[in-house]
């Protein structure tokens, strides 16, 4: 039994949706495609796929075996590559997982010029705030904003996430400017619900003192960009990493408050399992956000103005 050609054939059948399309894509007999399917199933002791007359569905355990499939023969074919003609050259998918708004904002950027000198990369991208089990959903890293990495994982810093809490001039102008913490609970606070405690806001004085803070919770969401564009249209306050509010701060659309306090620090990094063999396509890009990323981030010089950043 081939495991290469039988694991092969059946990415491929995963990928054409079925026998015969798989067969016509790898230019071979469809019983050949059967069989190489039948010695696998056999030889793992389970079955990969649901047949019905019409389709093909996988089982659990194929759709798992699937995503180690599709690494396995992407390292081989990287394997392959690095010592070919091409040597050097980077071949091959990644799987990232990525915050949504700092995805969309920050990563989409330097995916693109990543991909200006290594075209031979293919990305697939999952855009969400949920924290996905990397291992099991197939991910070959993620991006991930924390105070700290989950001990289970190796982490990366790749950038300081700092906050900053903010409102429109409009709102200040009807509303007024909170002079302390203590004053947010008259104002209405724009809020990040997928937070554990969505009543609280935790703020640090400059002697690094908590204060947790009452706040009165009057729209609630679970993107950022929708409450930034709140906070624009005057509807209250926010606290919002600075990467999602410097372009409204840089142009007086938000006026940051309460700038003599601190919030949590959290920063961006670059996680993956510690099971996980680091290919060389995903060190490469993650030494690339390293770098690309190094120094005081763009989003954070809009608050040099309001307040000490080093």
């Amino acid at each position: 039994m081939d495991r290469y050609e039988n694991m092969n054939a059946f990415v491929r059948v995963v990928e054409a949706g079925s026998i015969s399309a798989a067969a016509d894509r790898m230019d071979v007999a469809k019983s050949v495609v059967s069989r190489r399917l039948k010695e696998l199933e056999e030889h793992l002791g389970v079955e990969l796929f649901h047949r019905t007359t019409r389709q093909m569905n996988l089982t659990d355990s194929g759709r798992a075996f699937y995503q180690q499939s599709v690494r396995i023969l992407a390292d081989i074919l990287e394997a392959e590559h690095a010592t070919s003609q091409f040597h050097g050259a980077l071949k091959g998918s990644l799987k990232v997982a990525v915050p949504l708004s700092f995805g969309l904002m920050h990563l989409g950027p330097a995916i693109n010029e990543f991909l200006q000198t290594n075209p031979e990369i293919e990305f697939d991208l999952d855009f969400n705030d949920r924290h996905v089990d990397l291992l099991a959903d197939g991910f070959d890293l993620a991006i991930r904003i924390a105070s700290l990495p989950d001990s289970s994982l190796i982490a990366r810093r790749l950038a300081p996430i700092q906050a900053v809490m903010c409102a429109s001039p409009a709102y200040l102008e009807r509303m007024g400017e909170p002079e302390s913490p203590e004053a947010l609970i008259k104002h209405r606070c724009l809020v990040y619900n997928l937070i554990s405690n969505i009543d609280n806001w935790n703020i640090y004085d400059a002697a690094g003192q908590l204060i947790k803070t009452r706040i009165t919770p009057y729209l609630k969401a679970s993107n950022g960009e929708f409450l930034r564009d709140a906070a624009v249209n005057g509807l209250g306050i926010v606290l919002m990493p600075a990467f999602i509010v410097y372009r409204e701060i840089e142009r007086g659309a938000l006026v940051p408050l309460l700038t003599e306090y601190h919030y949590s620090q959290l920063a961006a990094y670059a996680i993956y399992p510690q099971t996980r063999h680091l290919s060389q396509r995903v060190r490469a890009f993650v030494d690339f956000l390293v770098k690309r990323f190094e120094g005081m981030p763009y989003w954070d010089r809009c608050l040099k103005n309001f307040q000490n950043i080093s």
